[in-house]
């Protein structure tokens, strides 16, 4: 067996194809064994290295060649603080050596047009969507590229939550907003690698058919327990749902979307230029 196939067999498990026909590529064979990095060592990468993974991330596919991505590094202490403080949970926001924040920016397009005397709407929502996808484009190019140079990443959207107070600490104009933060630092532990969905629920060929979720969801569920249990005490909301016996990977996932996350989001960008028309 290929690393390559041996990658594939540890990301998903499922049985599907394994890619041994191909000519094995160590780019192809980081994508498929990356992890999420949360812990890091006090070793900060080189500023030469950051201003390649930036140069990296800029260089992402961009819409129609608009290029409505920026990257704003938080070098701060003060303003590294006051964002981690609003996410206690996650003390690597304000621990990890680097934070990037990856910017939709709209902005940018509309006063291009102001300089050359045409009319440009861009709060529209082709102007928010092609913005969100540029930076998250440029986001993971450089998580990719990062982790090639063995540093590890951990992306941040959970900065959406509380986007008032984010934008006001970064002073974002209007036009302008988060689509994730992303730590970057050199790995403290080796981590593992996470069990994906079957390729039976997420690939289709010619149409569209989830007629197996159910099934292939309940076997994920098992397979993925297995590996990475969820302990009791991490159960959500047991005080709405009821402790449950078998707690899966679904059964967390439906309880936390059933919590709404990101309320604060649409009636922030509403306010700073966007009109979804």
């Amino acid at each position: 067996m290929s690393a390559s196939s041996e990658a594939i067999a540890r990301r998903f498990g499922d049985g599907g194809p394994s890619g041994g026909g191909a000519e094995d590529n160590d780019l192809i064979r980081r994508v498929l064994s990356r992890k999420t990095v949360r812990r890091y060592s006090d070793r900060m990468p080189a500023e030469d290295l950051l201003d390649l993974l930036v140069a990296c991330a800029l260089s992402a596919s961009a819409k129609s060649d608009f290029q409505q991505a920026s990257i704003l590094r938080v070098c701060d202490p003060e303003e590294r603080a006051a964002i981690g403080r609003l996410f206690p949970a996650m003390p690597w926001i304000g621990l990890a050596p680097v934070f990037f924040v990856f910017l939709g920016d709209a902005r940018r397009l509309q006063r291009i047009g102001e300089m050359r005397g045409k009319r440009i709407e861009n709060g529209t929502l082709e102007g928010f969507f092609n913005a969100s996808i540029d930076a998250a484009l440029a986001m993971q190019t450089m998580i990719l590229c990062a982790e090639s140079a063995g540093l590890g990443v951990c992306p941040i959207s959970v900065i959406r939550n509380e986007v008032d107070r984010v934008a006001a600490t970064l002073g974002l104009p209007d036009l302008v907003f988060p689509v994730a933060g992303l730590c970057l630092g050199y790995p403290q532990s080796e981590g593992h690698v996470s069990l994906r969905l079957p390729r039976s629920v997420t690939t289709h060929s010619d149409r569209y058919d989830d007629g197996v979720l159910q099934a292939a969801i309940d076997d994920y569920d098992h397979r993925r327990h297995a590996l990475h249990a969820i302990p009791r005490e991490q159960q959500r909301s047991n005080a709405e749902f009821g402790e449950a016996a078998f707690y899966g990977w679904s059964e967390d996932k439906a309880r936390q979307a059933a919590k709404a996350e990101g309320g604060a989001f649409p009636p922030y960008l509403r306010a700073h230029g966007f009109h979804f028309d």
